[in-house]
């Protein structure tokens, strides 16, 4: 188990926001390991989780490295050299120095999000903020990444290398979103040299549109009380969570009527997964149809609606052979790139 090291009491330099999907257990419990007892920032880790799934991650953390690992609660103080581990179904959040444990919408289909945490560090922190994104999947963490680095925060992800799944790291260098690239183990190496930089603060304008999405994150799940219309124009698309319209908040960035927020990529993702549950039932329909097409013909003499019958029968089984084989590929193909 982590020891209590002696920096929790000291000045905190500011914040470490992490992020992984994903093949995230493996890069995370790698950069615990090589953190340094005297870290002078809170850490807080937001892994893509099932809502109804307990986490052991924190337990993993604390047995794996020298910094204490716990799961966040709402409204805990930030201090400095502890890990705090976002729960099942709840958005890690930080304002005021404390942790905020929130039901607000999903973002990508995920709570707790990526982009959540590091969008409210980023905005609680400044320059003063350090997200991290890890393996994963798609590209939840790179609107994140973007946001504190707007900030003048720092911006660092897993070299792809090192990650078992790259796509969140690519997509993120692919944006120009990164001021540097590691390997897990090396985090903690590189935390010890930002700590010893000097930060220059600025006066920096409020980012609205920022501060909407925050504010959206922050409250609770059926809350509607921000003004949708604020979010942006109409992008053309649907929600996939309740079939809303979508408002495109920035460039591949959109935000339905209720909150639930969808990257580009993210989206996409989800129109696969409706066109293969939308196969799925076409492929019942058809099966159904083979089974009582052959039961009438049975039913009846020879004859034209024999033939007819059996004609219908046929066809059904055709498409049933193109259906499956499609949604075969089909599965094959989410086989590897499923979450953490």
């Amino acid at each position: 188990m982590a020891s209590t090291n002696t920096n929790l009491n000291g000045a905190m330099r500011g914040v470490v926001a992490v992020g992984a999907s994903a093949g995230g257990v493996e890069a995370l419990t790698h950069l615990a390991t090589g953190l340094p007892e005297d870290l002078p920032y809170a850490v807080l880790i937001a892994l893509h989780l099932p809502p109804a799934a307990p986490s052991v991650l924190a337990r993993i953390l604390d047995r794996n490295g020298p910094l204490p690992a716990e799961a966040a609660t709402d409204g805990s103080e930030l201090t400095p050299g502890r890990i705090l581990v976002a729960v099942p179904d709840r958005h890690l959040l930080v304002s005021d120095h404390r942790v905020i444990l929130s039901e607000g919408p999903t973002e990508n289909g995920h709570r707790p999000a990526i982009n959540a945490l590091f969008r409210s560090a980023a905005l609680s922190y400044g320059p003063r903020a350090i997200g991290i994104l890890l393996s994963g999947v798609l590209d939840d963490g790179v609107l994140g990444l973007a946001a504190i680095r707007s900030r003048d925060g720092t911006t660092v992800v897993q070299h792809p290398d090192d990650a078992l799944y790259p796509s969140m790291p690519i997509n993120a260098l692919q944006a120009g979103v990164v001021d540097h690239q590691v390997a897990a183990i090396n985090v903690g190496a590189l935390l010890a040299k930002l700590a010893d930089r000097e930060i220059e603060e600025r006066d920096m304008q409020p980012d609205e549109s920022m501060e909407l999405e925050n504010r959206i994150a922050m409250g609770r799940r059926f809350a509607t009380s921000f003004d949708a219309e604020a979010l942006g124009p109409h992008s053309g698309y649907t929600c996939p969570d309740c079939n809303g319209s979508l408002m495109s908040v920035s460039e591949n960035n959109y935000r339905c009527r209720v909150g639930h927020a969808w990257t580009a990529d993210a989206l996409l993702k989800a129109r696969d997964d409706e066109i293969e549950n939308a196969l799925w039932v076409a492929l019942r329909s058809l099966r159904e149809k083979v089974t009582l097409s052959r039961r009438l013909a049975s039913q009846v003499g020879p004859g034209m609606l024999h033939s007819r019958y059996i004609e219908l029968a046929d066809e059904a089984e055709h498409a049933v052979t193109v259906l499956g084989k499609r949604l075969s590929e089909a599965t094959a193909g989410v086989g590897g790139r499923g979450d953490g």
